[in-house]
């Protein structure tokens, strides 16, 4: 496949091709959306926060109807459609939506996720807020699930489909104890979804894998560290791993190249990193980079072996 220089997929490469991303109001989910579209793709974009609502994680700016914008801006066609995942009603009439104007779905990413503000870290289960565990494991799994369930007919209707659930670390990488059970039941349970559906839709031609931002420089990581996406490096003095850090493009761009691959079958049922496809298909993050956050964090921060986050650069 051919790439431009700055790694993205090669323009109008998915021209024609119809794509949903489930939460796509921020972050990854907004990334790759925007990558989806750069190479010419119909992007549905989806999520609770849009200009007249805001959902409980409770950043206004940070819209679908925005997201769309940007992937238009991109040389694709975004469309928002407020959906909230849990509702398998929303979710039935988001999929007819699509089924109705483009008759097609020819790449779904599952993004849902939202929980962080309700992430208690090193926190015994027995004394975790509950409510708020099981909410993540709704956020994070049941949403996922609901989505699949009603979109994979549309995806399946004809062969070469590519089903994407996002996830947060690779399965090699969470074997380690996440800190808290409900995160890792919810950051796990991808890992297993794309093995599984990886089985269930072999006969259809399909391929499904679970993928992983590494060190993401997020919104609301930015906002976490007070920094912004121009001198983001000066939170490393705050988090040295903060040096292995990426942008959300990269995951943007493992999304868009993984779906103009004719050859992607190969990565079915399994778990893989922005990092790791970035090394393979050789594209690079918005400044040039080619960040590899879990080989720097399976190699040196837990296997101890010698390294700089640089090195992973």
């Amino acid at each position: 496949m051919t790439t431009e220089r700055n790694g993205t997929a090669g323009a109008g490469s998915l021209a024609g091709r119809v794509a949903l991303v489930a939460g796509a109001t921020r972050g990854a989910g907004r990334a790759m959306a925007v990558e989806l579209g750069r190479a010419g793709a119909v992007v549905y974009v989806t999520g609770r926060t849009t200009r007249d609502h805001v959902s409980e994680v409770g950043r206004p700016g940070e819209t679908i109807e925005g997201t769309a914008e940007r992937v238009t801006a991109a040389g694709g066609t975004g469309i928002a459609v407020p959906c909230d995942h849990l509702v398998p009603e929303q979710v039935a009439d988001l999929v007819a939506r699509i089924d109705r104007e483009q008759g097609r779905l020819d790449v779904l990413v599952n993004s849902v996720w939202g929980g962080d503000h309700l992430l208690q870290f090193d926190t015994p289960l027995w004394e975790l807020d509950l409510a708020g565990g099981l909410r993540m494991l709704r956020l994070g799994v049941e949403t996922h699930l609901i989505t699949s369930h009603h979109a994979l007919p549309l995806l399946l209707r004809a062969p070469g489909g590519l089903l994407v659930d996002m996830t947060d670390g690779t399965a090699a990488f969470n074997r380690t104890y996440r800190g808290n059970l409900c995160f890792d039941l919810a950051k796990n349970a991808p890992h297993r979804m794309a093995f599984g559906l990886a089985a269930e839709v072999e006969p259809y031609g399909a391929t499904v894998v679970s993928l992983t931002p590494g060190f993401l420089r997020s919104e609301e990581m930015l906002d976490h560290f007070g920094v912004t996406e121009e001198n983001w490096r000066d939170a490393i003095t705050q988090e040295p791993h903060f040096a292995v850090a990426e942008s959300p493009a990269l995951v943007g761009r493992a999304v868009a190249t993984l779906a103009t691959d004719p050859d992607r079958a190969r990565f079915t049922g399994r778990s893989l990193s922005s990092g790791q496809l970035a090394k393979i298909y050789g594209f690079t993050d918005a400044d040039g980079s080619r960040p590899d956050g879990f080989g720097y964090f399976e190699d040196v921060v837990l296997g101890g072996k010698e390294g700089r986050a640089e090195d992973y650069r």
